[in-house]
């Protein structure tokens, strides 16, 4: 199947992807100046922070202060990760995001107990109440998210069969409280995707429920992020979670090499390379790369930040020409 989509819409993840895994403290200030960066480039939903327990994730633990410092741009969606009814009311009190239920399950026994201490069955258990605290707060319910889609660190290869029974599962209860799942979002949390595993697992999700949009968060920490973004792309998939310069990785994984979501730049890049719209000015991102990667004072696996533009390129090249 090749079905490019015409464009795309991307959530970019960097300040909250990036900055929970950064062993220095990163000051609040500087992780506000990011988020107010990237606010300026055309993207219209950032994901700024993470609403978890401070011990376990020592770089959250400023959460309230970045979300009251930036300056909100209008048309911009703003939203936290919350894994919890704790902190999806921190997130509601803050009063300045853009507010969406999500319901999670975990294709890794192993790695839902790492990263939430719970077991299958407990989480399944808490999705219903989950959905009436959303109801409860007027907050929509609009995505389904299967953690660990493509595989696990600890517990090896998943079925693509066992994700779309966990889709089914969400689909089903989230109809019994009269809601209806609109995104099917697919994590390649520990980076076990392929291309080819990309096609297959999205063919048989959306072969199973045709009418739901898929969303795809792609790790790297393989190499793998644009090539599978890519097969995403001809599988028509058209919303991708990315992180700019590559920020980040999940502090649960337990991966020595663990990277962060497909670079955002470097999907902008390759998609206007392809005719495929993002609505981004790739320039002013490149800029919020390089200050990125100034903040964490390390450098990061972003390739366009260092290579350049092409459309900018060409244009210099027309002028000396």
């Amino acid at each position: 199947m090749n079905d490019l989509p015409k464009e795309i819409h991307i959530k970019e993840e960097g300040p909250r992807e990036g900055f929970q895994i950064e062993s220095a403290a990163i000051p609040t200030s500087h992780k506000i100046g990011l988020v107010n960066a990237l606010s300026q480039t055309g993207l219209k939903h950032i994901q700024i922070v993470s609403f978890v327990n401070p011990k376990r994730v020592p770089g959250m633990a400023d959460a309230e202060a970045v979300v009251a410092g930036i300056t909100p741009v209008p048309g911009v969606h703003y939203t936290g990760l919350w894994l919890n009814q704790q902190g999806f009311l921190r997130a509601l009190e803050s009063k300045r995001l853009h507010m969406e239920g999500k319901l999670t399950l975990y294709a890794s026994r192993a790695f839902l107990k790492r990263n939430q201490n719970r077991t299958p069955e407990e989480q399944l258990a808490a999705q219903p109440d989950l959905i009436r605290l959303y109801q409860a707060h007027d907050v929509p319910i609009t995505t389904g998210f299967v953690t660990a889609a493509f595989g696990c660190n600890f517990e090896g290869d998943v079925d693509p069969a066992y994700v779309v029974e966990l889709v089914g599962t969400m689909r089903r209860i989230a109809a019994d409280q009269g809601e209806d799942l609109k995104i099917i979002g697919l994590g390649d949390t520990m980076a076990w995707a392929t291309p080819e595993k990309i096609k297959r697992v999205v063919g048989a999700v959306r072969g199973a429920n045709p009418d739901v949009a898929i969303s795809l968060h792609l790790h790297d920490t393989r190499g793998m992020g644009l090539a599978n973004a890519y097969a995403g792309l001809e599988m028509g998939v058209a919303h991708f979670d990315a992180a700019v310069a590559g920020l980040g990785g999940c502090p649960f994984a337990k991966h020595a090499g663990a990277a962060g979501n497909v670079c955002t730049e470097d999907l902008v890049l390759m998609c206007h390379e392809m005719g495929i719209e993002t609505g981004i000015d790739l320039d002013a991102l490149i800029e919020c790369a390089a200050m990125a990667e100034q903040i964490v004072g390390h450098p990061l696996p972003g390739k366009v930040k260092t290579g350049g533009n092409l459309a900018a390129l060409r244009s210099a090249l027309r002028t000396t020409a």
